[in-house]
Order: C-alpha cells, then structure tokens, then sequence
C-alpha cells in the first residue's frame, strides 16, 4: 500500500512523515514540525516583525490587535491631550515654581533655585526683616489635619449604618434615597449660608436648647469647629451613602441566610458579614474622603465668609491649607507653589500607606 494513501486512509496531516516501517508494523507514530497543535490539526508559525516588517502572522491571518494599534492611540489622543494640560503641565510647573526664588505672577520670572520656600512656610526659616511664617504651621495644617481625624471617620461610619438601613426598606427606598442625596446636587457655598444663619448667635440652634453660644462670627478657633465639622459631614454623606447602596445590592443573599441558619445577631451580621464584603467600596470611600478632607476649602467660605470667625477681616484662626495656598497665590507665588506640593506628598504619601495596609483587609 502506498504511503499517501495510508495518510488519507488515516486522515492525518499533511505535514506529517510517516515511514513505511511503521506503518508495515501497525504502529503508526507521525512526527510533526514544531508548531503543530493535533486539537486543531493545525501548524502556528509565527513570523519576525524584523524579517517581514509586518504585523505577525499565523497562516496568512494578520494580528489585527497589533495592526491597529494606532486606532486606540487614535482613540485616546483626546483624553490624553487634556491629562496633559490639565493635570500634567499644571503639577510639573507648580512643582517648578516651589523652588524658584523671588518668582513673578504676571511675568513668570524668577531669580534663581532654592528650598527656602518650603523652610520658610514650616517656620523653620525667616525673612530679611526677622518676620517668620506662623499662619501655615499654626492655623492651616493644624485644622486641616482636624477635619480629617474627625469627618472622615466619622461621616464613612454613619454613611455604612444609613445604606444598611435604606438597603433593608423597602418601602419608599427610592424616594428617601433621593432625600439623602440632595445635599451632594446643592451649592455648597449656598448650604454653608443657610447653617451660618442655623448656628449664628439668634439662630435656631441657640433658640432650640436655649443657649448662648457664638459659633459663627466671634467664636473661638474650637467653638467654631463644631458647626464646620457638621457642614462637612452632612454634605459628604450622600456620595458615600450611593457607593455603599451599590456594594450591599451586589452581595449575594446566601451569606445572609447561612448568618441567619447560624442565629448570628444583627450586630455580628454586619461586622462580620456586610462589613467584610464591602471592604473595596470602605477602602475607596476612605481615600477619597481623606483626599478631600484635605482639599476642603468650600465650607470655610460657605461658613465664614473668609479663613477666620471675623470674616475676610479678621483673624485666619479657620484657615486651611487649600485657603493659604489661594490667598498666597497672587502675591507669593512660591509659598503658595510650595505649600501645594506638601500638601500633593502627604497625600501621596498616606494613600499609598493605605493601599499597602489595605493588602490584609480587603477582599475582592
């Protein structure tokens, strides 16, 4: 019997040798080339871009992934083009200009590098005339530091208990969802009028408990926190009331019944059960409402009217580090550069350390 004809009796393919020893025997064992896939009966060559100069083949098929590479650049040139001159350019030169000494606003013009700015704003340093910075170490960092220990905690732990209990109604859910969201949909500076007038010294909070406490214009730096703390809160809520509402709809009901198999108390159910589960939508509430904790600056003019309890005239004691860095940005440009880029490192710095910390306690 021919050998071609033992082939086609066989159906092998075409690129296999067979010798007729073998096949005399009855043990027929092809020898393929390198490349050959028998589920598919099929040969892969794959063909170098230096040789052909061309996108990869595999059995005259092109790559279009690698063909078209260009249309996704294509695609994402737009995007890119803003990053860049939205996000990109401005970090760079705000960067730039924290190390540049005697720098001009309105001619861009310096007179040489120094890390004098940075000194000078942590009140290391001083000026020719032995004046020394206090309004950044004294008010600004202080009370932006203040806001975050208390409102982030603070307003993620009621936000969690609020979307437990919206979650469970099922009455009139959507409609007292769309209550809870209202604050994020309204002018922050309008809502920071309306609880100046609440907290002002006739207004309705001193009216209720019958007291008289200045909490607005006139207040202490502390005294005055405790209204500003509540704007924060209560305006912060409602986007993280949305995240957690999305994250409990999506936990499969089978962890609940087997909690409830168990007579696992409500308390437990949710510390050990929601909680657990919800963790990557925690960790990101958590990063963003440090992040704009950091950043606040709305409230202080929504409440204050300027960085101090005695308004744009009086003393900064409400001061922020986004407000210093807005009210030095005219006249000293690189201490308003320099401050910025202490404040892009602390943030940096704390959400990679809650990233890394985060390995242990989220679950994806």
């Amino acid at each position: 019997m021919k050998l071609s004809s033992l082939l086609k009796k066989r159906n092998q393919p075409a690129t296999a040798a067979v010798s007729a020893s073998q096949q005399l025997f009855g043990e027929a064992r092809p020898e393929y080339e390198p490349g050959y896939n028998p589920e598919t009966n099929t040969v892969v060559r794959l063909v170098s871009r230096k040789d052909n100069k061309k996108a990869y083949q595999t059995r005259g098929i092109e790559d279009v992934a690698s063909k078209n590479n260009w249309k996704g650049w294509l695609y994402l040139a737009p995007v890119i083009i803003l990053v860049t001159i939205f996000l990109i350019y401005p970090l760079v030169n705000t960067i730039f200009i924290s190390f540049t000494q005697d720098y001009q606003y309105a001619s861009g013009t310096f007179s040489g590098f120094t890390i004098y700015n940075f000194t000078y704003i942590l009140g290391l340093t001083s000026k020719d005339n032995g004046a020394t910075e206090i309004y950044f170490t004294r008010y600004a960092l202080p009370n932006t530091a203040l806001i975050v220990v208390v409102t982030v905690p603070v307003s993620t732990l009621l936000a969690l208990l609020i979307s437990v209990a919206l979650n469970s109604i099922k009455w009139f859910q959507k409609t007292l969802q769309t209550i809870f969201f209202l604050p994020y949909v309204t002018n922050g500076i309008a809502v920071g009028m309306v609880f100046a007038v609440i907290f002002d010294s006739d207004g309705v909070i001193n009216y209720l408990f019958g007291t008289d406490i200045t909490w607005i214009y006139g207040a202490n730096q502390y005294t005055a926190m405790v209204p500003l703390f509540l704007y924060i809160i209560w305006s912060s809520i409602p986007f993280k009331i949305l995240i957690f509402l999305s994250g409990l709809q999506g936990i499969d009901k089978q962890y609940y019944q087997a909690a409830q198999i168990d007579s696992a108390s409500r308390g437990k159910v949710l510390w050990r059960v929601t909680v657990p589960l919800l963790s990557p939508q925690i960790l990101y509430i958590i990063i963003t409402s440090f992040i704009g904790a950091w950043k606040e600056y709305t409230s202080i003019v929504g409440l204050f009217n300027g960085p101090g309890t005695m308004g744009t005239a009086g003393d900064p004691n409400m001061e922020t580090i986004v407000y210093y860095i807005y009210d030095n940005l005219s006249t000293n440009t690189s201490y308003a550069a320099a401050a910025a880029v202490f404040l892009f490192v602390i943030i940096l710095v704390f959400t990679a350390l809650q990233f890394w910390a985060s390995k242990r306690r989220v679950h994806y």
